[in-house]
């Protein structure tokens, strides 16, 4: 199977930075795409940020300009670098991957999540 580890997550305060990391290991042939949601407390959750194999990215209206996503595809890995945090940006972070697995299917996968508070 395949797994995804986060770190990275914890407090800040407004105005201040936090950068995620997440792993991908396993049965993995390749990733198409890899990427951040968010869930804050009683809220669905909701795409951040996304990076595909080709290096095409995608962001929530709600982060453009603060945070950026990137990727090692030969490492399967994924990275949230978020600036300029403001309250709302509290939230469990979950990484995602959409990957082709040595079963030759593509599966997608999530980690556990890691908190990210921010306070004001």
């Amino acid at each position: 199977q395949v797994q995804l580890v986060e770190s990275g997550g914890g407090l800040v305060q407004a105005g201040g930075s936090l950068r995620l990391s997440c792993a991908a290991s396993g049965n993995i042939v390749r990733p198409s795409v890899m990427g951040w949601y968010r869930q804050a407390p009683g809220k669905q959750r909701d795409l951040v940020a996304k990076i595909t194999s080709g290096g095409s990215t995608n962001y929530a209206n709600s982060v453009k300009g603060r945070f950026t996503v990137s990727g090692d595809n030969a490492k399967s890995t994924v990275f949230l670098q978020m600036n300029s945090l403001k309250a709302d940006d509290t939230a469990v972070y979950y990484c995602y991957a959409q990957i082709l697995t040595t079963e030759l299917i593509p599966r997608t996968f999530w980690g556990r999540g890691t908190q990210v508070t921010v306070s004001s």
